[in-house]
């Protein structure tokens, strides 16, 4: 597997990446941990004439909490965000979905910049931001833009990126009880079923629920008739739980291939939404 012939170059700041993007025409890529686009290379599955290398420009692997904020950066690293004791306590949905990503190699490598951009219909940080509200930052010869995860995940493999943007980072409030549930690929660890659960609880009961599933359909998705069943639901009461997470897939065309068929991916979304609401309940 080896891949199409493209030229490399590195960029030294944001500025120099956007330029190189534009300068670049419709098949210049950006390279950051390269865990996403590398091996579509390899496959062919993409053949980028060059490639611009931001792994190199300082700033954007930070990761912040300030009071009930977070802001992390688009070249911080799943490994990074696995380690933060920091996300751990705010945001754990997040942190959740690091530590269960991938291999160490990939942890250690990938970002989650590159994961978001790329917009695999398997990967866990699509659901995760989509639970948290997330907004995402992307750099332009415009200037900045500030995108909604809801807007920013349109399709497999697409977002609202325009062609010379650079993701930035993305920001969001604080989601204690929050939690990532999955069913991994034995193979590549890429989520067959994945859900992020962010919850608030009153006495006992929930609130208000945010519930996002990947792995089923062509994008990740909210669950908006789970999120309401789940209100006012006592978090103590797994048959209700369960209940009220019946049908998380409903009304999404499920994908099918040799490993898991459509109908069971819809089946499973329904058992991982319970879980991540449960492990969300009990923190």
């Amino acid at each position: 597997m080896i891949p199409a012939a493209f030229e490399y170059v590195r960029a030294g700041s944001i500025d120099e990446a956007i330029r190189l993007l534009a300068a670049g025409g419709e098949d210049a890529k950006l390279l950051a941990g390269g865990h996403s686009l590398i091996p579509m290379m390899k496959l062919r599955f993409a053949t980028p004439s060059k490639l611009i290398d931001i792994a190199g420009i300082s700033g954007l692997a930070a990761i912040e909490v300030a009071g009930h904020r977070l802001t992390v950066g688009a070249l911080a690293t799943h490994a990074a965000l696995a380690d933060d004791t920091r996300l751990h306590a705010a945001a754990p949905v997040l942190w959740d979905a690091a530590n269960q990503l991938g291999d160490p190699q990939v942890r250690n490598r990938g970002t989650i910049g590159g994961s978001a951009a790329h917009a695999d219909p398997a990967a866990d940080y699509p659901a995760v931001l989509l639970a948290l509200e997330a907004t995402l930052q992307a750099a332009g010869a415009k200037g900045t833009r500030h995108i909604a995860a809801a807007e920013f995940f349109r399709g497999m493999f697409e977002t609202a990126l325009d062609r010379a943007e650079v993701l930035t980072g993305v920001t969001f409030d604080a989601a204690p009880h929050s939690a990532y549930a999955k069913y991994h690929h034995p193979a590549s660890h890429y989520a067959v079923v994945g859900a992020a659960a962010v919850l608030t609880l009153d006495g006992g009961a929930i609130a208000t629920a945010r519930v996002a599933i990947t792995g089923v359909g062509e994008r990740a998705f909210r669950a908006t008739a789970v999120e309401g069943a789940l209100v006012g639901v006592k978090a103590a009461d797994v048959a209700a739980v369960t209940a009220a997470c019946a049908g998380a897939a409903r009304g999404v065309e499920a994908r099918s291939d040799t490993f898991a068929s459509a109908t069971y991916r819809s089946a499973m979304a329904d058992v991982y939404a319970a879980r991540a609401v449960q492990a969300a309940a009990g923190r």
